[in-house]
Formats: structure tokens, sequence, C-alpha cells
């Protein structure tokens, strides 16, 4: 087996590896951490990732209050931050069909 060239594994790496300025929410309260749908009026800390740790970067209100800081309106989503889009579907999820999941017609 051929060793892979270190640039190619550390790109590789690089790839997989947290993006500095990455933020999340954790729940400051007693309750279980990530579980937002357990207590959404808890009150949350948004943290932001500098590349080596979490780092605090301000207080929230609760879960609704931190989801609307971590996905802001197009029109406030900085210019290098890429566009979330969903899954694109080939065609209509709900015509029937022959897949595993459908109940078979009698």
């Amino acid at each position: 087996m051929t060793e892979e060239p270190l640039e190619r594994w550390a790109a590789r790496r690089q790839g997989r590896l947290r993006k500095p300025g990455e933020l999340k929410a954790i729940t400051l309260g007693t309750g279980p951490q990530g579980a937002a749908h357990v207590d959404p009026d808890a009150p949350r800390m948004i943290l932001e990732w500098d590349g080596f740790a979490w780092q605090p970067v301000m207080p929230v209100e609760n879960y609704a209050a931190a989801r609307r800081v971590l996905n802001p309106p197009p029109e406030n989503r900085p210019a290098d931050q890429a566009e979330a889009t969903g899954p694109v579907m080939g065609r209509n999820p709900l015509a029937p069909g022959t897949g595993r999941h459908r109940k078979p017609r009698s």
C-alpha cells in the first residue's frame, strides 16, 4: 500500500475541520444540553468557533432568538456566507410509487 502525499492528507483534513466563525447555541439551564425542544424558553449562549475553542459571543433570551442569530434573513447574511438550499427532488414525493415504504395495494 502506498502512502498518501502529505499535501493531499492535509487538504482532506482541512475539509473536515470546523471553519473559524461558525456559530452554535447552548442552553443556559439545568436541563440536557443540545435538546432545544425540551425547554424552548430557556436562555441560550451563542458561541463562536475561533479555530481552537468555542468562545462566548452573546446571551439570548430563548430558542427563537438563538435561531434568528444563527440563521439571519438573507438581507442580513454576510456576503461571504453561502446560502443554504434544501434538497432537490426529481419528482413529487407524494406521487404513487413502488418504494418499500409504500403500503401495498390490495
